[in-house]
């Protein structure tokens, strides 16, 4: 290879612009910033080192995507790039390969599959078991309401949530196996949390006390399961829940449903994505509701108006924009994916900077959503932002609390609908009030949740 070839090579390396970012310690980088307070860091350093960020945490290195047109890059231009990789292995021994660990071939199958089960008139057929679990939930909150007793909302929320995911997978005639099944959820939840907090932690196949429980909540999960696929098998219900709705689908090209393994795989996606991240963002806008009493005032003046006192109704939701307004701005400020990871497949370009291939990228809608360039006062909680007119003004991947392009939340429409249902039920019989001695800390888990709970205590209106 000649002087004028190396030159070559040479000049288009000096052309590749590397992200800025904090050098961090010779060999650990920035983990202790980072574990000490990751949302504090991952938005500190792009306040600091702006639209892209690169930065290593121990042995890894990360681009940390911060500006909406490399957001977009990443989840839609040129998702085909970014795949979930080696960082979501936690999930994967758990879910398998459902929708929401899955990409390529796998994820396209699925996603065509699963699509007409969330399609807007299937997903308004839930409504009213959305609306009856919360009346349900009232009815518990009558006892403590003259008692002055704090109830603790997260926890509510999250029952409440799985109650309603279980009922639309299975129906309602199995409460029995639908506690077992909570329990055993649970345990799941919980091991992925500590393992996004502890990444080196040993895998499940190390018989250590916390993977034998997480493996003993897989076996039962799945004898669970499949026991019900199997009886759904032998006798049908067409349309009687989201199982009924996937073992129905077949693929337009082949003919072919969903295996078990796929059923099962899939059941386990949308109980882990289908509850909690629901029960946090209703768990934040009671809280933010709490601490803005103008803003509660109006939400509470629209329910009166169009409900008039009768329970809402999915036909109800078109006309209650300002509680959606309401929904839209809580998960601005507390979004309960707040981050996703992808890594890259090929080298790339965003926003002029070189990402190499075998990449870590990050984005974050709570860092993105936190923008004081395209959000004024970024702290402030103001539902005025998303009426149409000042929506319409704000790049498209400025607010992506459901992620976006082609891998966004199959589940977008269900949880709005829920959350909206289950806000205006609660909220036209009773207000919550903030406990002043609770402080409350953001835990950045596998969800955005606080970390101890959120105590509120109940008034009737």
């Amino acid at each position: 290879m000649n002087k004028e070839v190396f030159a070559q090579i040479d000049t288009r390396k000096a052309h590749k612009k590397e992200p800025p970012g904090p050098r961090g310690h010779p060999l650990w980088g920035s983990m202790l910033d980072f574990q000490k307070d990751q949302l504090a860091f991952i938005l500190q350093v792009a306040r600091q080192y702006g639209e892209v960020v690169k930065y290593r945490i121990a042995n890894l290195t990360f681009i940390q995507v911060n500006h909406p047109q490399g957001v977009k890059r990443v989840l839609q231009d040129n998702y085909h790039n970014y795949v979930k990789g080696d960082l979501w292995e936690n999930f994967n021994n758990i879910l398998g390969h459902g929708l929401f660990v899955s990409d390529g071939s796998v994820w396209l199958r699925q996603r065509r599959l699963m699509q007409p089960a969330f399609h807007r008139q299937q997903v308004a057929a839930f409504g009213q078991l959305m609306t009856e679990n919360a009346l349900h939930m009232l009815a518990r909150w009558e006892a403590v309401v003259d008692t002055n007793q704090p109830i603790e909302v997260f926890s509510e929320m999250t029952s409440l949530t799985m109650q309603v995911v279980t009922q639309a997978l299975f129906s309602t005639g199995l409460p029995e196996t639908n506690q077992a099944i909570k329990r055993a959820i649970t345990t799941l939840l919980d091991h992925v949390a500590f393992t996004f907090e502890v990444p080196f932690y040993p895998p499940m196949q190390v018989p250590l006390p916390r993977n034998l429980r997480l493996r003993a909540a897989l076996k039962e999960l799945d004898r669970l399961v499949y026991a019900i696929i199997h009886e759904r098998q032998e006798h049908p219900v067409k349309n009687a829940d989201l199982l009924s709705m996937l073992m129905e689908a077949r693929d337009e090209e082949t003919g072919q449903g969903m295996t078990e393994k796929q059923l099962r795989d899939e059941v386990l996606t949308l109980f882990l994505a289908g509850h909690e991240t629901t029960a946090n963002a209703l768990t934040w806008t009671f809280y933010l509701l709490a601490q803005h009493p103008a803003v509660a005032r109006r939400l509470q003046a629209e329910l009166d108006q169009v409900l008039a006192g009768r329970l809402p109704t999915v036909a109800d939701t078109p006309n209650l924009p300002y509680t959606r307004m309401v929904i839209e701005e809580s998960m601005r400020l507390y979004p309960p994916a707040w981050i996703t990871n992808r890594t890259a497949l090929v080298d790339d370009e965003i926003c002029g900077y070189h990402i190499p291939a075998g990449s870590y990228v990050a984005v974050s809608p709570y860092v993105t959503q936190r923008d004081p360039a395209l959000w004024p006062e970024p702290e402030r909680f103001d539902p005025g932002r998303f009426t149409p007119e000042r929506s319409a003004e704000r790049p498209r991947f400025a607010y992506f609390p459901f992620g976006g392009g082609p891998h966004q939340c199959i589940g977008q429409g269900f949880a709005l609908l829920e959350a909206t249902l289950v806000l205006a039920t609660v909220l036209q019989r009773y207000a919550l009030e903030l406990v002043p001695d609770h402080p409350l800390e953001l835990h950045a888990s596998v969800t955005l949740r606080p970390r101890d709970g959120l105590k509120m205590r109940i008034r009737e209106r």
